[in-house]
């Protein structure tokens, strides 16, 4: 009885770990994909062009309609913030992964 409790025990972490790992891969993937789109997004927030949009923004000469999350100081700010936190969560979780999986 010990045996099969312990195989159906591994058997879910087998489940577990291969949707965990199947669902980062796909993430990771759509996360690399971005990149390009999020260094362009960086390299706008800190430029001369981003301070005109955001003045001009404040002045209201742009439509109304029009979607500007990315001229909000917080919203660019924020995503730059947590994508760098996310990045260091990663360094620690492979770092940690390499030290004691023998990966």
């Amino acid at each position: 009885m010990e045996q099969i409790e312990r195989i159906e025990r591994m058997e879910a972490c087998l489940d577990v770990s291969e949707a965990a790992i199947r669902a980062l891969s796909q993430a990771l993937s759509a996360y690399e994909e971005a990149q390009e789109a999020y260094g362009r997004l960086s390299d706008y927030y800190g430029s001369d062009l981003w301070m005109q949009d955001y003045e001009d923004d404040e002045a209201g000469k742009l439509p109304k309609e029009l979607k500007r999350g990315v001229l909000s100081q917080d919203a660019v700010f924020d995503l730059l913030t947590e994508n760098r936190e996310l990045l260091v969560r990663m360094l620690r979780l492979v770092s940690h992964a390499l030290e004691n999986d023998g990966i």
